[in-house]
């Protein structure tokens, strides 16, 4: 063995203690470190001869990047409907790498084991039959990329073909209907050989981004008549606004018309423990496949989602992994078999840590927090003059703008100037470029809103 690798084994307790230390003094500066920090990457340095050890290794990171890093995982870190790692996630995600399991097969399957297990709680959570049967991603576009190539098999199948055999080229043209699909979706239907063209968007409803009904089964009648086969890709919870698509109804068109309907609710799903959101929700569980991230609400560290459908036996034939290494398939497909990965971490280990730690009831409380602070960001937004809010506040995501000259260029500005307290990302509202605020961090408190209100009153108030 080489011997600072050995030396490393035989301080193991000792170095594991610093790293302790060390990850203990990161999380307790998180409410004072800059959440976004401006820089630029440090000169390179090439890869040593010798190796200098994990000692010497935490010291140079310590110096080099740590400093660099964003407050991500703490209060104020508002972009990307990022959530954090509670103190049982982050339990569970050391605990996968300590254990490092493989867990895509039964010849060792207690990993597997403990997923399925996982994913009955998680099923349970988001008020899902067990009709539908869960796996766990990389993330929310992993999930929509295995939903939507589930989905492509189905459209195969009702034509005769198996898509997995012959490829996308024995399907024919596809029309993937949705009235406000995330970025994820024309990505997955790249990958998938369907076609970024095969995405066409439907009008939504006044000042909406939710689909109008009459206007997808006029799509879907369309489509009939031209001989197309179609997908629809409900939203539940969209990025700008948080708006929900009437799943009951989008489920009978799918009833009506023969098509797949696959619910994109990466981070929605989670208004099933909201008294005031789970009216939202209803008409999940008839969904062909869903869509639910779980590095945003559920605060386990990335990368970690799930996908659920209602047809394993096609998403079996979409991912079959055939080897005699990986023994026979059998009646319960091995997770090898159920995504692309052939390698993946026991991603369900710090979900399974943070579910059993603080159940139902701490995510009912976390969820409705979140809502409420985004509800109290949204008022001071409108009780600022040179801000304007561009939707109502529907649950976690609060969309704004400047009240006068609201440029891309201006925006950015605005950002950048307050990015020490609240880190806010760009998007473009029905046109209006606008900034967003998304809350879904378990550390976030009104006193954090509070800071954030008033770092961006100060800034606009200064540039007016």
């Amino acid at each position: 063995m080489d011997a600072t690798l050995a030396a490393d084994l035989e301080g193991l307790p000792g170095l594991l203690e610093r790293v302790r230390a060390q990850a203990v003094d990161f999380l307790d500066g998180l409410p004072e470190r800059p959440v976004v920090v401006p820089s630029q990457p440090p000169g390179a340095v090439p890869l040593p001869e010798r190796g200098m050890g994990l000692g010497r290794a935490l010291e140079v990171y310590a110096e080099r990047w740590e400093p660099l890093f964003s407050a991500s995982a703490g209060p104020r870190y508002l972009g990307f409907v990022t959530g954090g790692a509670t103190p049982a996630a982050l339990a569970g995600d050391w605990l996968t790498s300590v254990a490092d399991q493989n867990s895509t097969s039964a010849l060792d399957a207690a990993g597997h084991h403990l997923e399925q297990a996982t994913l009955e709680w998680l099923r349970e959570l988001f008020g899902l039959s067990p009709a539908q049967q869960g796996t766990f991603v990389t993330g929310a576009t992993m999930s929509n990329t295995v939903g939507l190539a589930i989905a492509r098999e189905w459209l195969g199948a009702s034509r005769g073909v198996s898509v997995a055999e012959s490829g996308a080229g024995a399907l024919g043209r596809v029309r993937v209907l949705s009235g406000s699909a995330h970025s994820s979706v024309a990505k997955a239907l790249s990958m998938l050989g369907l076609g970024r063209s095969a995405l066409v968007p439907v009008a939504t409803l006044p000042d909406r981004e939710a689909v109008d009904p009459a206007a997808l089964e006029a799509a879907l009648l369309e489509a009939r008549e031209a001989g197309e086969a179609c997908v629809v890709v409900a939203n539940a919870g969209t990025v700008n606004t948080v708006d929900f698509d009437d799943l009951s109804a989008l489920a009978a068109l799918r009833d009506r018309y023969g098509c797949w309907l696959h619910v994109d609710a990466a981070f929605g799903a989670f208004g099933a423990l909201s008294p005031d959101h789970e009216h939202l929700l209803r008409g999940l569980d008839a969904a062909d496949s869903i869509c639910v991230d779980l590095h945003k609400w559920l605060n386990v560290p990335y990368d970690a989602a799930v996908q659920f459908t209602r047809h394993r036996e096609l998403q079996v034939r979409v991912f079959r992994n055939a080897a005699a290494y990986l023994g026979p398939l059998g009646e319960s497909p091995d997770p090898v078999h159920l995504t692309p990965e052939n390698s993946r971490r026991l991603r369900a280990l710090p979900a399974w840590f943070t579910l059993l730690a603080y159940g139902r009831e701490g995510y009912r409380e976390i969820v409705t927090r979140c809502a409420a602070n985004a509800r109290a960001l949204g008022d001071a937004v409108e009780s600022t003059p040179e801000l304007r809010l561009l939707a109502p506040v529907r649950f976690n995501v609060v969309c704004f703008t400047l009240a006068t000259d609201p440029t891309p260029e201006a925006l950015a500005r605005l950002a950048a100037d307050v990015g020490r307290e609240v880190f806010v990302t760009p998007t473009v509202y029905a046109g209006v470029p606008a900034l967003r605020a998304a809350f879904s961090n378990w550390r976030t408190t009104s006193r954090d809103v509070e800071r954030v209100a008033r770092a961006l009153r100060e800034r606009v108030a200064h540039d007016g």
